[in-house]
């Protein structure tokens, strides 16, 4: 690219992110330019309430602009805007502290893989219905006897001719209870080998057959569920992809399943405090640094992770630019959530009984966040898949180490 060109994309980007900036600000109600807590994150779904009628105005206005996907299609209700746009209202949303207009597993996960495998039919109904918060998704991967390894997984599918019959069940399936449909790995194929006899499967909620169960967990809260699949029938037109080669939508989704969380944090509900700011608030300092040199080692050896992931997360954007598929999301994942563990571990070592607090008076709303944070953070290392596993897929995948 010549340099003139350059200067005319550089400066319609400038003129792009001044438009951005000034709509947001004659748009973004007061009141939504707040940090969120998680009573007030908008999910969208058939029985969906807004919590006030600045989050419903704010929606709406986001909707009605394209972006609260502005890099999906114009036609299924996006913003049909490149990445470099889209980055730019991000990175002006944040500025202004506008809160998320919609949380979506449909958003994150599912519209990218229909985008790539669904057809038009697909798109046309479920896209555009993600968009407009019409329809809340769940995800119905892992299951009590295939975590891991997911491939064996057992929920199964039958054929019978007009539509299939799936018997089964799926776990940690996020608020399965408040969903209105749920993508499902299932097994058309009994005989195949593992990969090779799944097929993925858009199921509704409602149909008959279909039930959920809390879990419990050691945060106090419930946000995950066991589905349960009793002679559901579902149509043929639910299949996205080919018959048995689920597998390839999987991985495709899984791509940004593990995106979404080496990001973890960034958007979360919960104020996220630094370690480096915690150590000012609860540390001695002597001659101008953190008293305990074992602790003042170990928030350096942080802050020098996440200024490294922070350049990796802009050098995968400029790849993307480039159209250079890259590895990344496979590192990040991994990567993303281990710093995530060591940032709580951080913050209960710098804390102590002040990072303690459950409930009840006494104590802020971050140090409240803390040991639920600390609690969440093991779980992260095991959603999307496993440290372990992930560390397995780069070595094979990435680094393409031989095989014992």
């Amino acid at each position: 690219m010549n340099a003139p060109a350059r200067r005319d994309i550089v400066q319609d980007l400038e003129q792009f992110r001044s438009d951005v900036r000034q709509w947001l600000e004659e748009n973004c109600p007061p009141s939504q330019r707040q940090p969120i807590t998680p009573e007030e994150q908008y999910y969208g779904g058939r029985h969906a309430r807004f919590p006030s009628e600045d989050a419903k105005l704010w929606f709406e206005r986001m909707r009605d602009k394209g972006w609260i996907c502005p890099e999906w299609p114009a036609e299924y209700g996006g913003g049909g805007l490149g990445p470099q746009e889209a980055k730019i209202i991000k990175e002006e949303m944040k500025a202004l502290n506008a809160r998320t207009a919609l949380y979506s597993i449909g958003i994150w996960m599912l519209g990218p893989a229909l985008l790539e495998f669904g057809n038009e039919k697909q798109k046309q109904q479920h896209i555009r219905a993600i968009i407009n918060g019409e329809a809340r998704w769940a995800q119905g991967y892992s299951e009590p006897g295939s975590g891991s390894d997911l491939a064996s997984l057992q929920c199964r599918a039958e054929d019978k001719g007009d539509h299939f019959l799936v018997n089964g069940s799926k776990i940690w399936t996020t608020a399965a209870d408040k969903c209105d449909w749920i993508f499902c790995l299932v097994r058309t194929d009994p005989k195949a080998k593992k990969q090779e006899g799944i097929s993925f499967l858009l199921i509704d909620m409602d149909d008959p057959g279909v039930s959920t169960t809390p879990i419990e967990l050691i945060s106090g809260e419930s946000e995950f569920c066991q589905t349960f699949f009793d002679n559901v029938k579902v149509p043929k037109d639910n299949l996205v992809g080919e018959l048995n080669k689920g597998w390839s939508v999987a991985k495709a989704l899984l791509v940004h399943e593990r995106k979404l969380m080496s990001e973890l944090g960034s958007d979360s509900p919960r104020e996220v405090v630094p370690p480096s700011t915690a150590a000012r608030q609860y540390l001695p300092f002597a001659n101008g640094k953190v008293a305990d040199a074992q602790l003042r080692s170990e928030l350096v050896d942080y802050d020098m992770e996440m200024h490294a992931i922070g350049l990796t997360h802009f050098r995968t954007f400029e790849e993307k630019i480039a159209g250079v598929r890259s590895a990344a999301p496979l590192v990040m994942k991994y990567v993303g959530t281990e710093a995530e563990k060591t940032r709580s571990e951080l913050l209960l070592a710098i804390m102590g009984s002040r990072g303690l607090g459950w409930e009840g008076e006494g104590f802020t709303q971050p140090e409240l966040d803390t040991l639920r944070l600390w609690a969440m953070s093991k779980a992260m290392t095991i959603a999307g898949g496993t440290s372990e596993i992930q560390l397995n897929v780069i070595a094979k995948n990435v680094l393409q180490l031989p095989q014992s």
